[in-house]
């Protein structure tokens, strides 16, 4: 059962990343979605509320595991004994960082893999930042994120 890791900051879980773990779930074994803990990004969301959002948000895919990191991704990946590093596509405007990654993660550890998966089409244009934009603008984003992600960025902003 080949174990693959599918790493980001989640800040937030959209519904592009949770179609991306639902088809993953299909072809591997098992699914570590590695939240990067990410402290130069300054997340919305802290490491813990990200977990828990994702964690609610995957529930119904059987062989998920959620885990927070903030070690190198190579490094972080060998720990979790995997061998495969799955990243999301939306456009070809991500594919030359991606394949930057692709080609330091190879260099790093060369006994993994990364793959690389689209979003369903009517998911494509959806992205964590536009989320947390829309969201800050009280705008509606129950259509894009689980409605608990959408009830955590309400009272995010809120507090705000």
């Amino acid at each position: 059962m080949t174990k693959v890791v599918y790493p980001g900051t989640f800040d937030p879980i959209t519904n592009g990343h949770t179609d991306l773990i639902e088809r993953a779930g299909k072809l591997f074994g098992s699914v570590v979605v590695a939240i990067a803990a990410s402290p130069k990004k300054q997340p919305l969301l802290t490491l813990e509320e990200r977990i828990a959002l994702v964690q609610s948000s995957t529930s119904h895919v059987p062989n998920v595991i959620v885990i927070g990191f903030s070690n190198l991704l190579a490094e972080f990946v060998v720990q979790q004994g995997a061998r495969v590093i799955l990243r999301g596509l939306r456009a070809v405007s991500d594919f030359e960082y991606e394949f930057q990654l692709a080609d330091m993660n190879r260099h790093l550890a060369p006994e993994v893999e990364s793959v690389f998966l689209t979003p369903a089409n009517h998911l494509s244009y959806i992205s964590s930042t536009l989320i947390r934009e829309i969201a800050s603008l009280e705008g509606d984003v129950t259509e894009f994120v689980d409605p608990q992600v959408a009830q955590a960025l309400t009272r995010k902003f809120q507090k705000s």
